[in-house]
């Protein structure tokens, strides 16, 4: 059963505009309802099926022709060229399009832009100075005027391991359809982001008012477990693939890691630490489940949105520590 490229809703019978190549539901089959590129050429003077080859094939010389019906058709004046790089503009700007492809797809996006942050981070880091990486991208208790690495360090993931961000990939690529599919995908970037900052910033100011160890931190993973939080709600028994092996409902899957997550804080804080174990900030995850379980909760009317199933590793493969320290990844 196929969905409509437009509002989402499953269509028995989708029609596929054979301009664009997308699908669609009977209410956005029509060109003008999904914003089709073909409309884009509709008054070109190439017309709909124009090639887009040199348009000096038209003209004999280099001011124009005229056409039949009097209109004059430019032909390899700057003006064509202008004219073909505004069609290429208005094509991959519209539905069919390649940066509309991401526009609709914001869990991509994230993931395209956690991986272009991560191989910057490893310019940074191994040819210029782990010390200029930790002030872009690592948020830090001793240097919170560093304000842009609130935003950067969601995006952020431990230079020194590839485990760090393959492991939040994984969750973010197979369960963030499924909530953005239900909340939109600008309202989906709004939460990912919040929920990431507040986990970590969350964490960080715990270590402060605990007079832990400083130490930075960075990661995806607040984010994360807030997307699992709220399909712990709206899908409590949906059936995910421990490790791809072993299945079981996401309920105990998400609360499991929670309980595990939980144990280990308190055993951090009696150890004088603040909240972090291993090199995870166990207390960020913990933070980013509950804003997940509140914004499932506070949303419950679109879990019926959030279709699907998926087999995906949830398994912490640990790798080194990253450059925060014992907080440093999270």
């Amino acid at each position: 059963m196929a969905t409509c490229d437009v509002c989402g809703e499953y269509e028995n019978l989708p029609y596929q505009c054979k301009r664009c190549g997308k699908t669609f539901c009977a209410e956005h089959r029509l060109p003008e309802n999904h914003d089709c590129p073909g409309l884009a050429e509709w008054d070109d003077p190439g017309g709909v099926f124009d090639s887009g080859f040199d348009e000096s094939v038209e003209g004999n010389d280099g001011g124009g022709a005229r056409g039949g019906g009097g209109r004059t058709v430019r032909t390899g004046s700057a003006g064509g060229v202008i004219d073909r790089v505004k069609r290429r503009i208005d094509r991959e700007t519209s539905t069919g399009g390649f940066v509309s492809f991401f526009r609709n797809n914001a869990t991509y996006a994230i993931l395209a832009a956690i991986w272009a942050t991560f191989v910057a981070q490893l310019i940074v880091f191994w040819g210029i100075s782990p010390t200029l990486h930790n002030t872009l991208f690592v948020l830090r208790p001793d240097a919170l005027g560093n304000v842009w690495t609130v935003v950067t360090s969601v995006l952020s993931h431990s230079p020194v391991s590839l485990y760090h961000i393959i492991g939040n990939s994984v969750v973010i690529l197979f369960f963030g359809p499924l909530v953005e599919r239900a909340v939109g995908s600008k309202k989906f970037v709004a939460f990912f982001f919040a929920s990431g900052i507040i986990a970590g910033l969350g964490h960080i100011l715990f270590a402060i008012a605990t007079s832990a160890p400083l130490a930075g931190i960075l990661g995806a993973s607040g984010a994360g477990f807030a997307i699992l939080g709220v399909l712990t709600v709206w899908r409590p028994n949906m059936q995910v693939l421990l490790f791809f092996v072993i299945p079981m409902k996401i309920k105990y899957l998400t609360w499991g890691i929670a309980l595990v997550s939980a144990v280990l804080v308190v055993r951090s804080l009696l150890a004088g630490g603040g909240g972090a174990a291993g090199g995870i900030a166990h207390l960020a995850h913990l933070i980013g489940f509950a804003i997940g379980l509140g914004f499932g909760k506070r949303n419950e009317g679109l879990a019926r949105s959030a279709g699907g199933g998926g087999g995906v590793s949830m398994g912490s493969a640990r790798g080194p520590r990253g450059p925060g320290g014992p907080g440093g990844r999270f």
